[in-house]
């Protein structure tokens, strides 16, 4: 039998990649994304707002906790120690010393370290909530 010469004619690898196949995968794939993105509901988080005050507090009552859990409590530029468990009543005698209108409208706020622990924090809130005050807040730095 006659064998059957190939001059140059014959199968040679192709080096480049079929790229049609990866872009209709790619379109079909952007595509989902398009319709499905505004179907997802984000979640909604209700924060609290700031400055809903009809008015400035009349007095503001400082409550500081230091890294060791010291506390301070600051009325008026004059800075006196306090245990946690007087702190209520530190606070009471405080906003009495103005006055029952002056009492109404004073607000107590506590500044702590970064490095205390936020438990500390919590319960020094929930000592002032029990002893009825009613503008608690925190302070915080804002970054420059």
């Amino acid at each position: 039998m006659p064998s059957i010469a190939h001059r140059g004619r014959g199968r040679r690898t192709i080096n480049e990649i079929n790229m049609v196949p990866f872009i209709d995968v790619m379109l079909v794939l952007l595509i989902i994304f398009m319709v499905t993105a505004p179907l997802i509901a984000p979640s909604v988080i209700d924060l609290p707002s700031v400055g809903k005050a009809a008015r400035q507090p009349d007095q503001v009552i400082q409550v500081v906790v230091d890294k060791g859990d010291a506390l301070e409590l600051r009325v008026n530029e004059q800075t006196s120690a306090v245990t946690l468990p007087e702190l209520a009543a530190a606070v009471r005698r405080a906003q009495g010393a103005r006055g029952s209108v002056a009492a109404a409208n004073s607000a107590v706020v506590i500044s702590a370290d970064r490095s205390v622990q936020y438990e500390r924090v919590v319960r020094v809130m929930d000592v002032l909530q029990r002893a009825g005050v009613e503008r608690v807040g925190l302070s915080v730095q804002l970054k420059p």
